[in-house]
C-alpha cells in the first residue's frame, strides 16, 4: 500500500497505523534519554511537530502502549536493542496544550488546563489504592484535583503526581 502524506496529525499511533508518510525522528528518544538533563524545553514554531514528537515519546515509554512494539519496529531507535526493554515500561504524564490555544479567555484557558491535569489524575487513580503510598494530606490533594480546582491545588498537582509515580 502506498504511503500518503498527512497534514495535521498529532498522534504517532495514528500516523503509523494508517501508513502515513513519516520522517523517522525516533532517535530523538535516544538522544533525550542519554542526555540526563533534569528539564527539557522544546521551543519551535507552530506546526513544527512538537505535539507529534511528544506523542511519539508517550507511545514509546508509556505503560498504556506496553504491547505496541509494532509502532517502533523498523524505526531507527528499534535498531538499538537496549531500547527494546524500555518500550512500554514507564508511567507517562502527557499534557498537550494544542487545544488550549483555541480560546482567548483566561478563565476558559485555565479551566482547559485544569481539565488536562484532572485527566492525568484520573488515569493514575489506582495510586489511591496503593497501601502506604500517600499520607492523608496527599490523598486530600488528590481528591481536590478537578476542573474547578483552586490555583494552589493546580500549582502543586503535577509535582505531586510526578513524585507518586
Amino acid at each position: 500500500m502506498a504511503r500518503t502524506v498527512g497534514i495535521g496529525y498529532q498522534s504517532y499511533q495514528e500516523l503509523i497505523e494508517n501508513n502515513i508518510f513519516y520522517i523517522d525522528k525516533t532517535l530523538f528518544i535516544k538522544e533525550w534519554w542519554e542526555n540526563f538533563d533534569k528539564v527539557t524545553l522544546i521551543t519551535r514554531p507552530r506546526r513544527f511537530g512538537k505535539t507529534l514528537n511528544m506523542s511519539m515519546i508517550e507511545h514509546f515509554f508509556s505503560f498504556d502502549y506496553a504491547d505496541r512494539k509494532d509502532l517502533f519496529e523498523g524505526m531507527k531507535l528499534w535498531e538499538d536493542a537496549k531500547y527494546h526493554s524500555m518500550q512500554g515500561n514507564f508511567p507517562v504524564i502527557s499534557l498537550s496544550f494544542a487545544g488550549v490555544k483555541e480560546t482567548k479567555d483566561f478563565g476558559e484557558m485555565r479551566k482547559m488546563i485544569c481539565r488536562l491535569i484532572y485527566e492525568q489524575y484520573n488515569k493514575y487513580n489506582f495510586l489511591l489504592k496503593a497501601e502506604g503510598l500517600m499520607e492523608e494530606k496527599e490523598k486530600e490533594l488528590f481528591y481536590a484535583v478537578s476542573w474547578e480546582m483552586p490555583d494552589h491545588i493546580a500549582a502543586m498537582s503535577l509535582n505531586m503526581l510526578s513524585r507518586l509515580l
